[in-house]
């Protein structure tokens, strides 16, 4: 099975990322991709279901925020920090910091 298809760094739309890191479930993916090169997909479990990590794993892929691979059995996950950061500057690390300082507010 080949690896699912992203779009190119030249047009990721900022309508798109913005959706896809509207939802906090994604948010929560993103904040522990951004601390990591790479992930499992399978290391999200505590996050959601298996059915709906698939789902938020897609919308990210397909707003251009993450790139999944497959090697062997396991799809591998990771953060297109630097598309995203020469496409909107900034704007990934401010949805992350803003993130945090809602959780803080909120526990």
């Amino acid at each position: 099975m080949r690896s699912p298809s992203h779009p190119g760094d030249d047009v990721v739309d900022l309508s798109a990322v913005l959706e896809a890191l509207s939802e906090p479930t994604r948010r929560q993916i993103v904040a522990r991709l951004a601390n990591q090169p790479e992930a499992a997909c399978s290391s999200f479990v505590d996050c959601a279901s298996k059915s709906n990590l698939t789902y938020h794993f897609n919308r990210l892929r397909e707003a251009g925020v993450i790139s999944v691979r497959k090697e062997a059995q396991f799809r591998l996950i990771s953060l297109r920090r630097e598309a995203l950061q020469a496409r909107f500057p900034g704007l990934l690390d401010a949805i992350l910091a803003a993130d945090r300082i809602d959780g803080e507010r909120f526990d």
